[in-house]
């Protein structure tokens, strides 16, 4: 199995000399089976250079997962070429939306209104095709199973976790651990902080054993107090995660977009450095737009 990295950043594109090292585009990360079946997970801007790279290796027929609505996980699918071309398969996959009571059909629709963008759905000429997924539910793209786990996030986000021929990944989208409510001297806080402990066994349990996790690492400890419930994790609740499920290789994503190449290293190595090595341990990386990693 093969992995791209289109887009990395969070919340923003920040393309520029500053961060010309990491990337500036926002998430989409390209899968690619030794079958060679093509899975996308998400398309944020980054998913307009993949759809560059597929220009000639249509027709294309691939599976598109989206981990929740927000626009740094969306706003390149308009321009994503593939969808213009006659002969492509695209299959949508993500959940349905509590709030607006519509599905994942509503992640390009709303982005083809007149308002937004000039060319509507109806004119594209891709077969396009879009699958509401509950969470928990695992479906089939090619030789891979692909398994939705409910994350917590400011609305419904799906992780999701890609097996093939042996080999898996698990992608956050954007994550937020489970923290509780209530003050410690609450009669409530006992029973929340069980719940908690619950979910959090939960999702390392989904995450268990993977070759390749890629989380969601936007910001500093000494940052996450003042952007607490905002619905993302630090690089040191990646790192724990990556641990306590036994993921072979971390892959920090989703980078703060007002921290340049360098200040992001930094503080990578600030974390890393909190962490005792273990032998035969977790291996954490940042992750970068254009890199590939076989598995």
């Amino acid at each position: 199995m093969k992995i791209k990295f289109w887009g990395v950043r969070g919340s923003i594109p920040v393309p520029g000399p500053k961060t010309v090292k990491y990337g500036g585009n926002t998430s989409c990360i390209e899968i690619r089976t030794d079958e060679g079946d093509l899975i996308i997970l998400d398309g944020g801007t980054g998913i307009f250079q993949l759809a560059q790279d597929l220009r000639g290796k249509m027709p294309v027929a691939a599976n598109i997962f989206i981990t929740h609505g927000h626009w740094d996980h969306i706003q390149g699918l308009p321009l994503f070429t593939p969808m213009f071309v006659a002969g492509n398969r695209l299959l949508f996959h993500g959940a349905y939306d509590f709030v607006s009571e519509r599905g994942v059909e509503q992640v390009v629709g709303v982005q083809l209104q007149y308002s937004f963008f000039p060319v509507r759905e109806a004119e594209m000429k891709a077969t396009i095709e879009y699958f509401v997924l509950s969470p928990g539910q695992s479906v089939r793209s090619g030789s891979a199973t692909v398994t939705a786990v409910l994350l917590n996030h400011t609305m419904i986000n799906f992780g999701y976790r890609v097996e093939s021929n042996g080999k898996s990944v698990f992608f956050t989208g954007d994550h937020e651990p489970y923290y509780n409510i209530y003050h410690p001297a609450d009669e409530r806080y006992p029973e929340y902080q069980a719940l908690i402990e619950e979910k959090e066994r939960a999702i390392a349990d989904a995450v268990r054993g993977v070759d390749v996790l890629i989380a969601d690492a936007s910001y500093t400890l000494e940052e996450y107090p003042a952007k607490k419930g905002w619905g993302h994790g630090t690089l040191d609740s990646c790192i724990d995660l990556a641990e306590r499920a036994g993921a072979k290789i971390l892959y920090c994503t989703h980078h703060e977009p007002t921290r340049d190449d360098q200040a992001l290293e930094h503080e990578f190595g600030r974390a890393l450095a909190r962490h005792s090595p273990r032998q035969g341990g977790v291996e954490c990386r940042l992750a970068r737009e254009g890199e590939e990693v076989e598995i």
